[in-house]
């Protein structure tokens, strides 16, 4: 009897592994990891991504010899790795998670489905969450996340391995794979069973904080969950945090109320992953081409080459957005909040097409995620056609959410030495302050790039003038029909035609089963 390759992608756990499970049902399994130089070659890949991923696959080679087998790496391109092992040692089938990764991961998979059924080989392909591979309509998307996250998890069969025929290779260094050497040195560090410790800190400990703690950057490294690099490379499986979500909030006593509301709202955001990640399962394109086609043009053909260089540099003058950088090059994360706020500065004041702001961003991002990154994108940048305009004035942020500028003063060493009053807005000081502290603006200091005001008000009116010709509406319905969220409700009455009405949903819905509505 023959046995089964196991390829491991952003899976890199053994608990809660269908493709594991099921091919160690049928008997000998081979336990694969390719590393693809085509794929960190990608314009949105990161030495972080890399390092992330290999403390993540050391951990599961670890767990896999203590079941008395190993993970076989090898280095290559997946099709010439199969053909070769192939060759050497016939297997009867490829077993692995289906993936929603970027149009190169895209294209592969396709690729391997191809080289199976020309060698007969089977090629069997497993949900990895919430995600639906084919969905007819979004209206039954809701119904199938609730059966996935409420399923019992894979229990994992006893392991018989295939010896692997030759040996497997060593994760060459970043830069031979064409990337940087620098790393985000306060990075989060990989593995599943640093996600399990992560995972149990917030459950029982951090999630107190998590409601009205994840907006200000000086709360959110300890309210936000930190499991979105784990999830992101498949550390631990996203019904298993659902699962554990709803058991710690069954188990809570009546007086835990700051706990509950905390869990509650993170369990919603669970949600909301899949839902993002599923527009671009269902529309791939929205990773390189505007969402909607209208808003093609907008600001592609106004690119400004020294505003991009001045974002990146942190170099843009507004001191929130410019810590925001510092942080992300250290750590590799910041929250929701201050992500949407860059993107918000580099669309509308300083106009910049999303695509290349997206690539610069999703390899700073530890935590890239491919689907829930570019539906965000092109959210916060206004080029969905049917969401409201976000524009975040970062001074007013600033002033919001770090108003004794701890959070600035910390990733910008030159600001220390500003005055209170001048923090926020450092441009303003009068040359005999900038004297007497040591600080000069246009030198430590950056000017900001352009008038804030004066900047967002004519980007607001460029987006709204395109967004009110009648063509432009038309087409908003589709994009609507085709990637809006549809909640339903029980007794939802229908129209003429036999379309459900939509219906008003609660202010709090229940937890589990009702979900918090999406914005897009």
């Amino acid at each position: 009897m023959g046995y089964r390759v196991v390829w491991f992608k952003r899976d890199l756990r053994l608990a809660d592994h269908a493709p594991l499970a099921e091919a160690a049902r049928q008997g000998r399994v081979l336990c694969l990891y390719v590393i693809e130089p085509s794929l960190w070659a990608q314009p949105d890949a990161a030495t972080a991504h890399y390092h992330f991923v290999l403390e993540s696959l050391q951990a599961l080679d670890a767990e896999l010899r203590r079941h008395g087998g190993q993970l076989w790496t090898v280095v290559g391109e997946v099709v010439a790795v199969l053909d070769r092992l192939h060759h050497a040692a016939p297997f009867e089938a490829i077993h692995a998670h289906e993936e929603t990764g970027n149009a190169h991961t895209y294209a592969r998979d396709l690729a391997v489905g191809r080289w199976c059924r020309a060698h007969g080989v089977g090629w069997h392909e497993w949900p990895q969450f919430g995600v639906v591979r084919r969905l007819r309509h979004r209206r039954e998307w809701q119904a199938q996340w609730e059966a996935r996250m409420s399923a019992p998890q894979q229990a994992l069969p006893a392991l018989w391995f295939e010896p692997p025929p030759w040996p497997g290779d060593a994760p060459p260094p970043a830069t031979a794979l064409g990337l940087p050497a620098c790393d985000a040195p306060l990075r989060q560090r990989g593995g599943r069973p640093r996600a399990l410790a992560v995972l149990d800190d917030f459950l029982h400990a951090r999630s107190s904080c998590y409601r009205g703690g994840i907006s200000s950057p000086l709360t959110t490294p300890s309210a936000c969950s930190r499991l979105s690099p784990y999830l992101a490379q498949g550390c631990l499986s996203l019904r298993e945090v659902v699962q554990a979500t709803r058991a710690t909030l069954a188990a809570l006593p009546a007086d835990a109320q700051r706990q509950r509301l905390g869990l509650q709202a993170f369990h919603s955001r669970l949600y909301w992953h899949c839902h993002f990640i599923q527009k671009l399962e269902s529309e791939p394109e929205l990773e390189w081409r505007n969402l909607h086609r209208g808003y093609d043009g907008l600001r592609e053909d106004a690119w400004n080459a020294e505003h991009f260089a001045a974002l990146q540099a942190g170099r843009t003058g507004w001191p929130l957005v410019d810590a925001c950088i510092a942080m992300l090059r250290q750590t590799g994360w910041i929250n929701f909040r201050m992500r949407a706020m860059l993107v918000s500065v580099a669309a509308y004041p300083l106009w910049l097409h999303w695509r290349e702001v997206g690539l610069w961003l999703a390899r700073l991002f530890l935590d890239y995620e491919p689907g829930i990154h570019w539906s965000q994108m092109q959210m916060q940048s206004g080029t969905t056609g049917i969401n409201a305009t976000r524009v975040y004035n970062p001074v007013k942020q600033a002033r919001d959410h770090d108003p004794q500028g701890h959070f600035v003063r910390r990733w910008l060493p030159a600001l220390r030495r500003v005055p209170d009053a001048w923090l926020f807005e450092p441009w303003r000081m009068p040359a005999t302050v900038q004297a007497r502290i040591g600080v000069r603006v246009g030198h430590d200091i950056a000017v900001p790039l352009v008038d804030w005001e004066t900047a967002s008000r004519l980007a607001k009116a460029r987006l709204h003038e395109r967004r009110a010709q009648p063509e432009i509406q038309r087409h908003n319905a589709a994009i609507v029909e085709r990637h809006g969220s549809r909640p339903t409700m029980p007794g939802a009455s229908r129209d003429a035609q036999g379309r459900e009405r939509p219906v008003r949903r609660p202010r709090q819905p229940a937890i589990p089963a009702t979900q918090l509505p999406l914005p897009w």
